[in-house]
């Protein structure tokens, strides 16, 4: 989950949990109020889906969907918590890094380390095939955002899990004339869209999604660093 502190403006010149946003902890995947979405106008796409009227090379990921494009300036207003920047956490989660530090995610033979809320041990999908669009987080990281991260006070559960990439949260639309119509807004927790579902070629993604695989649930308090991870220096 992304991390809450107050509000700090002074840009870094990299993501060190510790100084970016001059001594808080401000989340490598976190928004800024200095950065926004381009407006771009969608357009149907031969033979079935959306497109921009100008799309180039950069606006689909590997599996050919179209992304929202964002501008990208991290450090510029104040931190906005509870959102997301569509490319950092598009990297962080197809790279495992930690969504906090952007460094690589704390892993072990039980896969990397994942921050849930407590909510999820109630869903019918535990503890298989969760589909979770937080990225995964590094041990010093973890053990840091269930202090400062609202959510997570009110109720936390920390897994090891293996995961796969399953599809995207976004904007869908529906073929329509002129221009396609919107199907369902997006909203942070809106419903995924799978890569092998036809629907997804229909939708202007903005977080990337994974599944997790028989999710075993970790003593953060107590473990020890088990990934070769940045400490800081």
């Amino acid at each position: 989950m992304v991390t809450d502190t107050s509000p700090k403006t002074k840009a870094q010149p990299h993501y060190d949990p510790h100084v970016l946003g001059g001594g808080s902890t401000v989340p490598y995947v976190a928004l800024w109020s200095g950065e926004h979405d381009l407006p771009t106008s969608v357009i149907e796409h031969t033979p079935t889906g959306i497109t921009y009227p100008d799309e180039n090379v950069a606006d689909r990921d590997h599996h050919g969907v179209l992304w929202t494009r964002f501008t990208t300036s991290p450090g510029h207003g104040r931190p906005l918590y509870r959102q997301m920047h569509p490319l950092r956490q598009r990297r962080a989660m197809r790279r495992l890094l930690c969504q906090v530090c952007a460094q690589p995610a704390d892993h072990t033979d039980q896969g990397h380390l994942w921050i849930l809320l407590a909510s999820w041990q109630e869903s019918d999908a535990w503890p298989d095939d969760i589909v979770n669009q937080y990225p995964p987080l590094c041990l010093n990281c973890a053990r840091l955002s269930k202090h400062l991260c609202p959510p997570l006070r009110r109720g936390y559960v920390a897994v090891r899990a293996h995961s796969t990439l399953y599809g995207v949260i976004g904007i869908q639309y529906q073929a329509a004339r002129p221009y396609p119509a919107v199907r369902i807004a997006d909203n942070d927790d809106g419903q995924p869209v799978a890569y092998d579902n036809p629907a997804v070629q229909w939708t202007q993604a903005i977080h990337l999604t994974r599944a997790l695989h028989k999710c075993t649930v970790a003593d953060i308090n107590h473990e020890s660093d088990s990934y070769p991870n940045w400490s800081g220096s």
